[in-house]
């Protein structure tokens, strides 16, 4: 399972209606977590715009970035490169560069499943485990 930005902040902040869900598929999930360095780079200004408590925030992802439970991807030139091409592939979608690492990412390790509220996962073919 991908933990995409939006998830992740469901999972982190408990006064959004979808954290007990993202709790819930977080923990039960028997899956490898994966994350990659553009979703953590997110992370950060999300939670700062939402006014969540920001010392608790970079714990967090500090935790993320310890944890055996979940595999970082560090976006290197080939990935970035990647997700690019596949922005420059469909003009028509309002994808961000994340979500095109994202994408880039779950095809190269084979995942299908995405911690996200983000239709755009769902018009590339892969499975929004969150209601928007």
């Amino acid at each position: 399972m991908l933990l995409d930005t939006s998830g992740l902040v469901c999972y982190f902040d408990r006064s959004d209606y979808r954290h007990p869900e993202a709790v819930q598929t977080f923990r039960s999930t028997t899956s490898k977590k994966v994350v990659h360095s553009y979703v953590l780079a997110e992370f950060i200004p999300l939670c700062r715009s939402r006014r969540l408590d920001m010392g608790k925030a970079l714990a967090f992802a500090k935790e993320l970035l310890e944890s055996e439970d979940v595999a970082v991807v560090w976006v290197d030139e080939q990935i970035h490169r990647a997700a690019l091409s596949l922005l420059v592939e469909r003009p028509d979608k309002t994808y961000s560069l994340c979500d095109a690492v994202s994408f880039v990412v779950m095809r190269l390790l084979g995942i299908t499943e995405a911690l996200t509220t983000d239709r755009h996962f769902e018009q590339e073919g892969f499975t929004r485990l969150l209601e928007p």
